[in-house]
């Protein structure tokens, strides 16, 4: 992966502007932030933090561009993805389209999934409207 191009990065959760990781590990790398949505399924972990699945459906969140690749070596780690060894992380990541919030195509960015099963084992709950904020009260969700 080059370091000297743009690179795209779609955030759904706890990276998101506004969230608690984001500041410390996408801020310092960020040169744009724009509302974005992709395609998938968004579930809340009782870990405190939300996972997305490839099933169908949309994600809301964060399109963000950093001006080097170099801003994902931290965010692997904090999202225990190894790229040297996938099958051993916890999340993969995957390149996919990223849309505007009218669903009209923006970027090829990278996107962190984890599989149906990992969510189950987890005890995730679907969260089908697709948004996550760690200001959302999670105990009185419908279940």
């Amino acid at each position: 992966m080059s370091d000297d191009v743009l690179c795209y990065l779609f955030v759904y959760g706890t990276l998101k502007p506004g969230e608690r990781a984001f500041a410390n590990l996408c801020e310092p790398f960020a040169i744009a932030a724009q509302p974005a949505q992709t395609l998938g399924r968004l579930y809340h972990l009782p870990l405190g933090y939300p996972a997305m699945t490839t099933e169908p459906g949309w994600v809301q969140g964060f399109l963000l561009t950093f001006s080097s690749a170099y801003a994902l070596t931290a965010i692997d780690d904090f999202e225990e993805y190894y790229p040297d060894r996938p099958q051993s992380s916890e999340y993969q990541r995957s390149l996919q389209t990223v849309y505007d919030l009218n669903q009209h195509p923006l970027e090829i960015a990278w996107v962190y999934t984890i599989s149906l099963e990992q969510v189950n084992s987890f005890g995730g709950l679907w969260l089908p409207h697709g948004y996550w904020t760690e200001a959302m009260d999670f105990i009185n969700l419908p279940k």
